[in-house]
């Protein structure tokens, strides 16, 4: 009984589910089916869009291939109108070219003269202002020439003035100067004769008297201070005789300096002043 009854239930069961899935099945069907109808109206309508778009398309190229066919026709009858007038052109040209190159070479001509001109009228204004400027630097040199000519008599005279100055300024100081330096090396020369005398004669006195050893130091340190003393007064002497050489070597250097200076040679003087050496040279 129990088998019989789920039998019976699992019977039921499938009839109700049999149903149901039949059921799906149709509803599933039908929606599909309507999916199916409108994407079908849909492309439908696209594809009608389409071809609307591209029979525009289509008509739009016809007309613009009909234009650009008028166009080219138009092109045609141009060019051939061109060419015409271009033939008419190349004939005009080769009838001018000849007139055009003897105009080009007169032109060019023209202008070589032209530049020349300009060149010669350019050289001329500057001829004439360097004239003016010359005769201007002329009328100064000459100006200038006459005051250095006055300028030059002028010292002239004051260098043979110098000259003859200097002459006899040159000829006193050396007079004067070798006459001071001889009388200071006879002096010099005389102190030393007898320096060399006193110490003979001192030698002498001192081998003749036998002193005693105090005595003669005594004698010895007198005589030294003697010598230091005389010493002193040679050494003043040289440096006399130092200073009035080098005063009158300073004097012949300035004099020779102030000849250089006024143009004059110093061979002009007609002898060789002398330069006294230092003493010890």
């Amino acid at each position: 009984e129990m088998e019989a009854k789920y039998t019976k239930k699992m019977q039921a069961l499938r009839d109700e589910m049999d149903l149901r899935r039949k059921t799906e099945i149709h509803e599933l069907e039908e929606r599909k089916n309507t999916q199916i109808s409108e994407l079908m109206g849909n492309h439908e309508g696209a594809f009608g869009a389409i071809k609307n778009y591209y029979n525009d398309i289509s008509a739009k190229n016809l007309t613009l291939i009909n234009l650009l066919k008028e166009q080219v026709e138009d092109l045609k009858k141009r060019e051939a109108v061109l060419e015409k007038e271009k033939a008419d052109v190349l004939l005009q040209n080769k009838e001018l070219r000849e007139p055009l190159q003897e105009a080009q070479d007169k032109v060019a001509e023209l202008q070589k003269k032209l530049v020349h001109y300009n060149s010669d009228k350019e050289a001329l204004m500057n001829s004439k202002a360097h004239l003016k400027i010359t005769q201007k630097e002329l009328k100064d040199l000459q100006w200038e020439h006459e005051v250095l000519e006055q300028r030059f008599s002028k010292v002239q005279e004051e260098r043979d003035e110098l000259y003859q100055k200097f002459t006899k300024a040159i000829n006193e100081v050396q007079q004067k100067t070798g006459f001071k330096n001889l009388l200071l090396e006879r002096k010099l020369k005389g102190l030393l004769n007898l320096l060399e005398q006193k110490e003979v004669e001192l030698s002498e006195v001192i081998a003749a008297s036998n002193l005693d050893p105090s005595a003669l130091s005594l004698v010895s340190h007198k005589l030294e201070d003697v010598l230091n003393s005389k010493n002193a007064t040679i050494h003043e002497l040289q440096l006399q005789l130092a200073r009035v050489c080098k005063a009158h070597n300073d004097m012949l250097q300035t004099f020779e300096a102030k000849l250089t200076a006024f143009g004059i040679p110093v061979d002009n003087l007609g002898f060789r002043p002398l330069s006294f050496p230092f003493p010890g040279q």
